[in-house]
């Protein structure tokens, strides 16, 4: 097996003083686990991404190391009085392809070229 890269050196270095600062702080814990779950099978070309993640990740880690923070929570999308615990599935609108939270990258539109070139 090949050495691990300077990037995957620094990812799993992430991993380990996220779930050291985590410790004591309810939640944390189990959604730094998550989040490394969620994004172990993107592919080792996509750098962009994983530069990214891997800054969000540091951002994260400061924030949590700060003595303000109590736990780790997560934003989630509030269910509507008439939802159902499955989804839009209820509303009669087909489901979305995954279960997890969406990415501000996944929803990126590619601006429009006018004619004119502007």
């Amino acid at each position: 097996m090949s050495r691990p890269s300077r990037l995957q050196r620094q990812v799993l270095s992430l991993y380990r003083e996220l779930l050291r600062a985590g410790r004591g702080k309810p939640g944390a814990e189990a959604r730094v686990r998550a989040e490394f779950r969620q994004n172990a099978s993107l592919p080792r070309t996509d750098v962009l991404r994983i530069e990214y993640l891997y800054r969000r990740g540091r951002r994260q880690l400061q924030l949590l190391r700060s003595d303000h923070a109590k736990a780790l929570g997560a934003f989630v999308r509030p269910r509507g009085p008439t939802e159902e615990p499955g989804g839009a599935a209820a509303l009669g609108t087909p489901p979305d392809d995954d279960d997890g939270p969406k990415s501000p990258l996944d929803d990126t539109v590619a601006p429009e070229i006018r004619p004119d070139g502007r």
